[in-house]
């Protein structure tokens, strides 16, 4: 792995979402009703993509699906989308609260040209984003996503004929099936789960796709208000799902995030099990049952090291990408890769998905539990982890990191001193005004620690922080 070369890929890609006014590395995010989610951009986000595509299909009625999680703005969002895309005379489907991977398999199942989900994902419930799929489910490119830009930014635009706004019922049922399929409906009876909607999206999708395989079900926040949606629950606070696994002495627990597209998991003792150790444990899988194409895992440059080892040991190479469940895709597509994931939880399986999906992860780790008749602990800690120290820094802007001498000096400095035992990786964060910073090494922690708050006292210096 030539890990300078993928920095500098990093930044290039950091630097240019920077360029760019309203769409980051994950769609448009940002405050509810504060500048740039404001209904007004979202009507303007309508008309630009219904005019974007109908340049694109002329001689088509254009067809766009809309969904969302949970969040009480959702409501103000979409209609303001469901405005702008009828008044350019496109039609509107609507499906209501639904995981962002039901947008992307829906927006292809229907033949609709695009598909945009209404979601901030894991971020509190104050916030929200937009993210834009096309007819094949794939999140739009970065070139794309400008051109949609530039149109909204232009003048006004008018279109002559008006388009319908049209619900689709079933909408549930359809990705429930979808979802079942994947594992070819195996059975899952005597399987005892718990599962942590965030009260998001998820809330009535995942227990009943559980619940109708077989296993028994124990669900958690389900019962979304438009303002609890990832409060104290879900992936980023599974302390609850942690405890109703020991209390119900279920074998596994399942946490998703606000839009379902992420994924933690904990073992029967409750204990949280690392995102390398799921993505291992699938790769392993995977090669062994011929499902592996290629024999190769993607994944970014957050995942440890280690993961790299035991998967080089087993024969399966490991391809790493940007940060972003979108760049782990780009990367599967370009290969034939079947598998592909981050250690935060965004897990693809090319086969079935065109982007992270929650519930289908933990319908492959069921499978892989349910066939193998082992309990989890048994199976999912394949090999030691190299200490790892990150810190997340709030920032006054995004200063392009290589700017910053300081910084890039420390950075440097620490690199020497690990001398190929370890890595440094700095990023700014896609979707909120931070800065990402990781040190890892096959060394002492504590010399993590120091070599990290060295970077982060470098960015105070340079006055950002």
């Amino acid at each position: 792995m030539n890990i300078a070369r993928e920095s500098f890929i990093i930044t290039f890609l950091v630097n240019y979402a920077m360029e760019r006014k309203l769409f980051g590395t994950d769609g448009i995010r940002g405050k509810a009703n504060e500048y740039p989610m404001t209904p007004e951009i979202a009507l303007r986000l309508g008309k630009a993509l219904a005019t974007y595509l109908r340049k694109k299909k002329p001689s088509k009625k254009i067809k766009i699906l809309i969904g969302k999680d949970t969040r009480l703005s959702g409501y103000m969002l979409e209609s303001a989308l469901e405005s702008g895309i009828v008044a350019m005379g496109a039609d509107v489907y609507l499906v209501g609260p639904m995981p962002t991977p039901a947008i992307a398999h829906l927006t292809k199942s229907i033949n609709a040209d695009a598909g945009i989900v209404i979601s901030a994902s894991h971020n509190p419930a104050q916030d929200n984003g937009i993210k834009i799929f096309d007819e094949n489910g794939f999140k739009l490119t970065d070139e794309e996503e400008y051109k949609i830009e530039q149109l909204i930014f232009a003048e006004e635009i008018n279109g002559r004929n008006i388009g319908k706004a049209f619900r689709i019922d079933d909408a549930k049922g359809r990705y429930i099936e979808f979802a079942k399929a994947t594992i070819n409906n195996q059975s899952l009876e005597g399987i005892k789960i718990v599962l942590d909607c965030a009260n998001g999206a998820a809330y009535h999708i995942a227990p009943p796709i559980f619940a109708e395989l077989g296993a028994e079900v124990i669900s958690i926040n389900t019962n979304p208000n438009g303002l609890n949606i990832n409060k104290n629950c879900g992936a980023l606070h599974p302390e609850k799902m942690q405890e109703m696994v020991k209390q119900c002495k279920a074998d596994i627990g399942f946490a998703f995030d606000g839009d379902a597209d992420r994924l933690v998991v904990c073992d029967e003792s409750g204990k949280i099990i690392e995102g390398e150790f799921i993505l291992g444990l699938l790769a392993k899988w995977f090669k062994e049952n011929g499902m592996l194409r290629n024999n190769t895992l993607v994944t970014t440059m957050q995942s440890n090291l280690a993961l790299d080892e035991f998967l080089n040991k087993e024969g399966i190479k490991v391809v790493r990408t940007a940060v972003g469940d979108r760049y782990v895709l780009q990367e599967m597509l370009r290969g034939n890769y079947s598998l592909g994931g981050e250690s935060s939880g965004h897990i693809i399986f090319a086969d079935y998905s065109t982007t992270g999906d929650g519930i289908i992860s933990a319908l492959q780790i069921m499978r892989i539990l349910k066939l193998s008749k082992r309990k989890i602990s048994e199976l999912a800690y394949l090999f030691d982890l190299y200490p790892q120290i990150k810190i997340n820094l709030p920032v006054k802007e995004k200063v392009p990191i290589k700017e910053l001498k300081l910084v890039t000096e420390k950075i440097k400095e620490i690199e020497n001193s690990l001398n190929n035992k370890g890595r440094v990786f700095v990023r700014y964060s896609g979707t909120e005004k931070k800065v990402r910073i990781l040190v890892e090494g096959n060394c002492a922690k504590n010399e993590l620690e120091n070599y990290a708050q060295s970077i982060a006292e470098a960015f105070k210096k340079e006055g950002i922080v």
